[in-house]
Formats: structure tokens, sequence, C-alpha cells
């Protein structure tokens, strides 16, 4: 069965537990009471006379916390560039909000989108109108001119010198400011517009068209104020960029989590553990993204290739290290989010791994402060008052984390804020 079924008591009986945050299983039953996980229990959970109650049995299966993706792009990763481009925002919006859904049922129940307007499919979701993950907005990423975020095309006059915004600016996928006065204006926008977190481009990449990655993309005071205007609202920042020069740069302005990282040196990797900065990470392949032109499929090429000595230097220096997926402007290639969970164990033992897409990307998350949207619960973890978000696997990803690799086939049942959106049993 699959769709959307709700109940007042959802009670897992007879499964193994791995809760977000211990080492081993454990045995018991799990009861749900509206949208929060009421007891966790090694001996069987009685019935509540005058309640009604949905009983599952985990028959020994594996229950687990929902998963979370901290780099994702739902409007980007549901639309091509030519959607982008040309199509109506009915429409945009109409993929996204079928993308969310799919992704839900890939057993990702949090995620954290770092550009588009999504803080209104966010609402639609939350009230329960369309099956989705819980999202935490960045809304417009912010990028200089000439920068990673900047779409405009290289004719066009940028809007700093009186030009008009591009189209990407137009439907709140980036904004482009520069100098510390549109930086703050820029970032307060994205805050008025319901970003839990701020996201700025420092440094190249590879999906753009105008910046090398060694490049330094917004000076010191500039990323000072998009960190102070953030800190102001009681979040944080978090940066796209690459290499070393751009890492630092960020760090020394407060930044608070770098995203990507791929070219970072070691003793770059190192500072960020004594600085106390989340490294959100992706365990990219170079068959992950398909650029046309040579230029961008080198950078491309040079991100991929640094991917498992920054994994090897975080794991030796103690980095916190976040999973995220950054699946951009392919539709096809969605389901690859799967499939990029099963790579952590290339870098991790199961547990570690498993722990970083639950607890892990949820300690991140929830440092959004008083900008978290769902701050008055754990997310993550299998606890007593935590957001009720599990999934029941068939097979023991604990023992082997490629069962996570086929959602349709493992997850045999998905449930969110109390909600069962899949029980196949």
């Amino acid at each position: 069965m699959t769709g959307i079924e709700e109940t007042r008591r959802l009670l897992f009986r007879n499964v193994r537990i791995f809760d977000g945050i211990s080492d081993h299983l454990s045995n018991g039953d799990v009861l749900i009471e509206g949208n929060r996980i009421t007891a966790v229990s090694e001996n069987p959970i009685g019935e509540a006379p005058g309640q009604q109650t949905v009983e599952i049995n985990g028959d020994g299966r594996v229950l687990m916390p929902g998963m979370s993706d901290v780099h994702v792009h739902l409007v980007g990763n549901a639309n091509t560039f030519v959607d982008l481009l040309g199509e109506s925002e009915s429409l945009l919006a109409a993929n996204t909000l079928a993308e969310a859904g799919r992704m839900l049922l890939r057993g990702f129940t949090s995620v954290r989108d770092m550009a588009g307007d999504t803080a209104g499919l966010k609402k639609a979701i939350d009230r329960g109108s369309f099956p989705g993950p819980r999202i935490y907005p960045c809304q417009a990423a912010i990028s200089q001119t000439a920068g990673h975020g900047d779409f405009g095309f290289v004719y066009d006059t940028p809007s700093a010198l009186g030009g008009n915004q591009s189209r990407a600016e137009d439907i709140g996928f980036m904004r482009v400011a520069d100098g510390p006065e549109r930086m703050l204006a820029a970032v307060r926008e994205q805050l008025k517009k319901g970003a839990s977190q701020i996201k700025i481009m420092v440094g190249g990449g590879a999906a753009s068209m105008y910046d090398p990655l060694y490049t330094l993309q917004f000076t010191p005071e500039e990323l000072r104020a998009g960190v102070r205007a953030a800190e102001d609202y009681g979040t944080y920042v978090a940066t796209h960029v690459y290499t070393d020069a751009g890492i630092r740069r960020a760090v020394e302005a407060g930044v608070k989590s770098i995203e990507h990282g791929h070219l970072a040196s070691e003793e770059t990797v190192a500072m960020l553990a004594e600085r106390d900065v989340w490294l959100s990470m992706q365990p990219f392949a170079e068959a992950d993204h398909h650029y046309p032109d040579p230029d961008r499929a080198d950078k491309n090429r040079q991100i991929c290739n640094g991917t498992d000595q920054v994994y090897g230097w975080a794991k030796a220096h103690g980095v916190k290290v976040a999973f995220g997926t950054d699946l951009l402007l392919e539709p096809q290639a969605a389901p690859l989010q799967s499939t990029m969970v099963t790579r952590l164990a290339d870098f991790y033992t199961n547990i570690e791994a498993l722990k970083m897409v639950t607890s892990g990307n949820a300690e991140l998350l929830h440092m959004a402060g008083e900008r978290d949207p769902y701050r008055h619960a754990k997310l993550g973890v299998i606890a007593e008052g935590a957001w009720a978000d599990v999934l029941l696997v068939d097979g023991d990803p604990t023992a082997d984390l490629s069962v996570l690799g086929d959602p349709a086939k493992n997850l045999v049942a998905i449930v969110k804020d109390g909600r069962v959106f899949k029980n196949a049993l």
C-alpha cells in the first residue's frame, strides 16, 4: 500500500532498532502517537483501550530514523536548465512538488534546500497538502557578479551597474549582490522569505559558466556583513566553496558550514575541526553530472578527484562531516540520491554512515536555532519525544549499507510526522 494514511496510534512490533546514535541494534517495540515517538521498549507495548491502533509487525526487520540530505536543490533537481530559463513558475513548482514526494519515498524525511524558492512548498507539505520531506529552506543562494550563482549571460549588464536581474533571480533561485550593503539586503531578503539558514557562494563551481574553481568570491567585508545579518536572526551561513583559500576566507568571516570542500588540503581540513566548522560533503563520482562543454567537464573532474582524500583527512582529524548530494539540473539523475548514500561505505563503517545520515545531519539542521522550523523535537533519532520519522527496512543496513540503494524494494514502511506514506507489509 502506498499513499497517505493517518492514524492516532501506530505501533511497530518485533523490530530491531537502530536509534540513530547507538553502535548496535536493539530489539523491541516502538510506539508513535500523533507526530511523536512516545515509547521505545524492549518489552511488548500493550493496547490502549478506546484508542485506534494500527500495528505493523516488523518480523525482525530493522527500524531506523528517516534519513536526511543536507544539500539538495529541490527546484534545481526537479527541473532542467531549459526549464529554469523558459518554463512558467507554476510548472517549476509542480515538478518540484512531484520530486519532493519521490524524495520522501526514497526515505529522506528531512532535507536542507541550498538554493531555490521552497518556503511556500515547505508550508504546503507541512500542512499535509502534499507528500514530501521536512524542508529547511535557504531560499535564493547569494552570489557576486560573475560568481557561481550569476546566471546572467555574458552580454547582460550586471544589475549592480544598472542592468536587469537574470531569470534565476526572477524565480528566486539566485540573488546577485555586490558590496556589503547589497549583501545585507540579500541576506535579509531571504530571511524575510522564510530562509532557515543562508547560502553564500564563496568560490567557483562546475555548473557555472564564468568562474574558474580557483576564484575567490566576495571580499572579507562582504562575507562578514552576510554572517552578521544571519547571526542577528539567530542562524548561520553555509558557503559553496572548494579550495583552501576560499574555505579559509569563509571560516575567518564566521561561516559555520562548508559546502563541498573537495579541493581542500589536509591542513585546511584539520583547521575545520579546530574551529568547529561543519564540512558538508558529497560523495561525488564523475558520471553524476554531465556538462556539454570541456571547461565545465574538467572542473567537475577536478572536484571528483578530490573526494577520496578529503573524506580520509576529515575522518582522521575528527571533522564534523554531513551528508548531501547536490544533484542539479538533471531530473533523470534524481534516484542517484540513494546510490550516493551507499557510497559512504567507501569511507566509513556502516554504523558511522547511518549515524551521519540520521542524527549527525540532524545536528547540523538544528544549528538554525530559532530559525529551525522543527526545533520543538529531535530529528534523526528513535527516542521518546522525537519526531515520528522512521523507516522499516527489509535487510540490515548496519551489515550492508547497499540495501538503502534500492528504496522501492527495501524500504517497506515509511513514516513521516506520524503519517504512513508507504506500508508494503
